[in-house]
């Protein structure tokens, strides 16, 4: 997945339009866009693949703090085998707080946040693209208005 920086330093140099080569800007829009499109699914892709895998863990951390998942599956997992250090099992309705708050959710909560961003900022950038165009128009009827036709 590339970086939120990386697509913005990309942009700062793919958002310029020559004045002198206002044809090659029109016509380079297509591929730019296609440049975009295809960052943004590959962000949108990956943003529901961390999406899928908050809602597994999230169910696995259900299971272990609930006393539901076996030693084995803690082992591989390198979990305690008490999520609660000795304290008291929480109630069922308390389990959310716990499970929002364990590091490992937390982690993912983050990426997928971070992802989130990307995907906006892409959009935000094809949708600058998709209307190029009358930037492009604005610059020609300038440059005929400045010369009296």
């Amino acid at each position: 997945m590339i970086e939120l920086d990386t697509i913005h330093k990309m942009w700062e140099q793919d958002s310029c339009i020559n004045e002198n080569e206002l044809d090659r800007a029109s016509i380079d829009t297509s591929k730019l866009h296609a440049k975009y499109l295809q960052l943004f699914n590959t962000a949108r892709l990956t943003l529901k693949r961390r999406e899928l895998e908050l809602a597994e863990l999230k169910q696995e951390k259900w299971r272990y703090f609930t006393g539901k998942m076996t030693k084995e599956e803690m082992d591989s997992r390198q979990w305690k085998y008490d999520p609660f250090n000795g304290t008291n099992k929480p109630m069922r309705s308390e389990l959310d707080s716990y499970i929002d708050s364990d590091k490992d959710i937390q982690k993912i909560i983050i990426k997928i946040e971070y992802l989130k961003i990307v995907a906006d900022a892409i959009e935000e950038i094809l949708n600058n693209l998709k209307w190029r165009h009358s930037a492009i128009k604005n610059c020609i009827d300038w440059r005929k208005f400045t010369s009296g036709i």
